[in-house]
Parts: structure tokens; C-alpha cells; sequence
């Protein structure tokens, strides 16, 4: 969809409201990817206000914890693991980076501005170019499609680029399954670990997330970052997020059945999924930005991508109202004649 008037990552109703004049509160917002049932942050304590942020060996052992992390991994709280992506380029030299297309695209970008080689990859194309590279990127789950690639050949292309000092970078900021994820190797060299609490903890604008990799890289991002990069407040709600373990079973099953539901919907509505997470799902299609535009006209923001052309949808919130006014949307005669065009005699 056009830059004009979409921000980059989806999520700007702002700027919807004041470009298609309806009111920024009358927007359904999928665009995103972000759990629309978040955690439920309580009243904070005074003095995680009023103190400066220290360093937390208590946060540092929750966070382990949720990953499946070794309790001797190195670790660094960070606000946003956008914070990461953009700094860790700045820690080598210029050197071969590849990353997946279609992709975050912040990855490219920033190992790009830093001055580095960047070349876009599918997953069937990594085996033969990793000799090539120095630094892989990979984004597991893959956003925007979906894509998991077992941890198992995620480590292998590790190995291989270790050898010869380079990092496997995996961003994992839409995956909260242990058993996918490479958190049980960090500290392998070579490696480094993004998480993020936005995504499933429905808490982006915390701005908090994690590294975890071998303790001398995390010195080198900690001082690139400096002192306080993490607020206290910050810190206050990822501890209590990550220990409400009940919470988590709930969420998860939650977004599991709505994904299905969302599938259900758009399914039946004539798009195609091809992929996703719990979190958003992913729907090829041709009129893409047009489709895009169209919902809009509706109120409703979902992300359009144009090469190859698709849609991603994010998990409407947890009222009927609200899905019904999706499955309303996606039978206006505006959007059928895009999803489904009359053929011609």
C-alpha cells in the first residue's frame, strides 16, 4: 500500500484518520502482528519511576526461562529489539550479509546504512550462497509469511559461519513456541538470539526485548546502547509478564483458536492463506494494495506487501463486534470484485 499514508510496520491509524478523514478511534487495526488481548499491566510500584534502572539478575533468569536458554547464557534486556537491529551492524566491519526476502525489511536497511553488502534470500537459497557470507540473518517465524525453518538447519548454518568468525543473527520476535526456537544453543559462538515482548505479550509500546549471545558481543551492544537503555518501568513489566505463567497458557490457546477463526474467515471470503503465525496470517494475492485500499475505505488497516504481492492479517481484538465488522468488510462489493474479479465473456 502507499507510504503515504501506511507507516512502514503497519499500525498508523494516526495517520489513516487524518488521511482518509475517520476518526482515529473508529479504526480496526490488523496490521500490525501484535496480540490485541495483551498482558495486563498493573499499577507499578513509586520507584521504578523515580530510581534509575539497574541491571536485573532477576529479570535476567525469567527471561532465560522463557526462551529455554541455558541459566548460564549471557543476556541483555534492550529496549525493543529494534534497538539491537540497528546497532549490531555498527559492531563489525563491512562484510556479506544476507537476509530473508520477503522479510523485516529493518534488517536490510540497517546492515545496509552501516555500509555492508546486502544481498536477499529464500530459505532454498541459503545453502549455496552461506560460503559467501559473513553474517545470515534469519527470521524465524518469517515475517511476513509465516515460514519456520526447523532449529536444527538453523544451527548447521551457524557452524559453518562460525568457523570463519561470522553470526547467525535469528529474530525471533513472533515465536513463542521453545521447541522452534535456538534459544537452548546461545552462548554457541556465533550466534545471537532477538527476542521481543511486544509481539505476543501485546506490549509494544513497552519498547523491551533481548539479545542473547556470547558474553563479549553483549559487552560490545551494551556499551554501543549505553547506560539506562532500559527504563525501570520497562523492566517492572517484563518481569511481571514473564512470570504469569497462567496468563501465557490462557493467551496462548487464546490465539491459537483465533488464528483459526481468522483463517476461517478469510478462507471462506476467497483468499488464501499460505502461511502465518498465532499472531497474524498471510494471503497472496494479486490486488494486494488495491484490496488493502479497499479495506480501508471500511476502516479497517491491514498490511499490504508488494513483492511478491500479498496481505497480512493480524488477529482482530477478542469482541464479536469486531470480527463481524471484518467479515462485513470482506463482503462489500468493492473488496468481492478485487478478491474475486468477474471474468470476462
Amino acid at each position: 500500500m502507499s507510504r503515504d499514508w501506511e507507516r512502514d510496520h503497519g499500525g498508523g491509524r494516526r495517520v489513516a484518520a487524518r488521511l482518509w478523514g475517520r476518526p482515529e478511534a473508529d479504526w480496526l487495526d490488523l496490521s500490525t502482528g501484535i496480540n490485541p488481548k495483551g498482558w495486563p499491566v498493573p499499577p507499578l510500584p513509586p520507584e521504578v519511576w523515580q530510581r534509575l534502572p539497574e541491571p536485573s539478575p532477576e529479570l535476567a533468569d525469567l527471561s532465560r526461562q522463557w526462551v529455554g536458554a541455558p541459566s548460564t547464557t549471557a543476556c541483555l534486556a534492550v529496549p525493543g529489539s529494534q534497538a539491537a537491529i540497528q546497532q549490531l551492524p555498527l559492531l563489525r566491519a563491512p562484510c556479506r550479509v544476507g537476509v530473508p526476502v520477503p522479510g523485516y525489511g529493518e534488517h536490510a536497511l540497517c546492515w545496509r546504512r552501516a555500509g555492508h553488502q546486502v544481498r536477499g534470500l529464500g530459505s532454498d537459497q541459503v545453502e549455496a550462497a552461506l560460503d559467501q557470507l559473513d553474517v545470515l540473518v534469519w527470521i524465524n517465524p518469517n515475517n511476513p509469511t509465516g515460514e519456520r525453518l526447523p532449529p536444527e538447519r538453523l544451527l548447521a548454518w551457524c557452524r559453518r559461519l562460525a568457523d570463519r568468525g561470522g553470526w547467525l543473527v535469528v529474530d525471533e520476535a513472533f515465536l513463542d513456541d521453545p521447541a522452534m526456537s535456538v534459544a537452548a544453543d546461545t552462548g554457541a559462538p556465533g550466534l545471537v538470539l532477538l527476542r521481543s515482548l511486544g509481539k505476543a505479550f501485546g506490549l509494544a509500546g513497552v519498547r523491551a526485548g533481548w539479545v542473547f549471545a556470547e558474553a563479549a558481543l553483549l559487552q560490545q551492544l551494551a556499551r554501543a546502547l549505553g547506560p539506562w537503555s532500559l527504563s525501570g518501568p520497562a523492566q517492572a513489566v517484563m518481569a511481571g509478564a514473564l512470570a504469569d505463567h497462567a496468563w501465557q497458557r490462557e493467551n496462548r490457546q487464546w490465539r491459537r483458536q483465533a488464528a483459526e477463526r481468522l483463517s476461517g474467515l478469510l478462507s471462506a471470503a476467497g483468499l488464501r492463506v499460505a502461511g502465518g503465525t498465532d499472531l497474524f496470517l498471510y494471503c497472496p494475492h494479486p490486488g494486494a494494495d488495491a484490496l488493502a485500499r479497499a479495506l480501508a475505505q471500511e476502516g479497517i488497516l491491514v498490511r499490504a506487501f508488494g513483492d511478491p504481492p500479498a496481505l497480512r492479517v493480524g488477529l482482530p481484538p477478542d469482541q464479536n463486534a469486531a470480527w463481524k465488522r471484518l467479515e462485513r468488510a470482506l463482503a462489500e462489493p468493492a473488496v468481492r470484485e478485487i478478491i474475486d474479479p468477474p471474468r470476462p465473456d
